[in-house]
């Protein structure tokens, strides 16, 4: 099983969102990783086949998925950033109606439905409409919607957006489980969220492929560059100002555990730290890096 993506580019006026990105992808969980306007979605949407790129191709299995058409689309599932539903359906209503897009019996949509809906946490929802439902219901509703077909390829474009910890936690779950012998792809900012679950990972920069590979491959090169240290909290604000600071955590005595990034210890007392997928992340997307003034650093913000 193997999705090719072959020097596939796609421009919007000036602008090219995707440039000469080639990737091969075999089953496991892949993490598209990238700040905003990288070309994340751009490229998901490719490979979903509903967007032509200017240049290049994907094939699934070594044939152009343009040629395999309808048969393609019988083993894919694609979850994108926003989906679309008539304001009256109902979850019922609207994973009936995929299902039935999705050309699956009666039968197969009651099963498939029931399981999705306990998976999911969505059988209380069952029969409200979607449009009163919380962004995280509505966002599970998507996610059932992409897996209703058992995809063998599935492309999930910021699955978790609108989640509680909860339902991220259950989410990845499922996705390590269902990824035995499928393809899963997920394009996301939040870096927790595949670090642990993905088989591998490609970081997008500028429409490009900025380096790709295990997460033990990619965090290699910031061996020497992560470290901790305790500082005083009113000396917080001014090392902010210095450094590429990654995390801060309050510790007793007016003191705060800083992690941050740099070529050389910035701190006189710093100790190197084990480098993990997120710091790579931060590295290669410093405008990502941002706080909430109550001493905790947001997630990323790119898409």
């Amino acid at each position: 099983m193997e999705l090719r993506i072959e020097n596939v580019s796609k421009n919007f006026k000036e602008k090219k969102a995707v440039d000469g990105v080639s990737l091969r992808i075999t089953a496991g969980i892949w993490g598209l990783l990238g700040a905003n306007g990288s070309g994340k979605t751009t490229l998901m949407r490719i490979v979903a086949g509903v967007m032509e790129p200017a240049q290049g191709q994907v094939l699934y299995d070594g044939i152009p998925i343009r040629t395999l058409g309808r048969s393609y689309r019988d083993i894919f599932g694609y979850l994108p950033q926003e989906f679309g539903f008539y304001p009256e359906f109902t979850v019922k209503d609207y994973l009936e109606y995929a299902a039935a897009i999705k050309g699956l019996s009666a039968r197969q949509t009651k099963r498939r439905v029931e399981k999705l809906l306990e998976s999911l946490t969505l059988t209380e929802v069952y029969k409200k409409k979607i449009v009163r439902l919380s962004g995280g219901m509505k966002r599970r509703v998507g996610i059932a919607q992409a897996l209703l077909n058992d995809p063998q390829v599935l492309v999930l474009d910021e699955p978790t957006s609108g989640l509680d910890p909860g339902e991220r936690i259950r989410l990845r779950n499922l996705l390590s489980g269902f990824a035995q012998e499928r393809i899963v792809l997920i394009s996301t900012h939040i870096v927790s969220d595949i670090e642990y679950i993905s088989t591998r990972n490609a970081l997008m920069k500028q429409g490009k492929i900025a380096a790709s590979g295990t997460t033990e491959e990619l965090v290699a090169p910031m061996e020497g560059k992560v470290y901790t240290c305790l500082v005083p909290a009113e000396e917080v604000r001014y090392y902010e100002k210095k450094l590429r600071i990654v995390n801060l955590r309050n510790e007793e005595g007016g003191q705060v555990s800083v992690r941050y990034l740099a070529e050389e210890p910035g701190i006189e007392g710093s100790k190197e730290a084990v480098p993990r997928l997120e710091d790579l992340y931060l590295w290669m997307f410093p405008a990502d890096m941002s706080y909430d003034g109550k001493g905790e650093q947001r997630e990323g913000s790119g898409k």
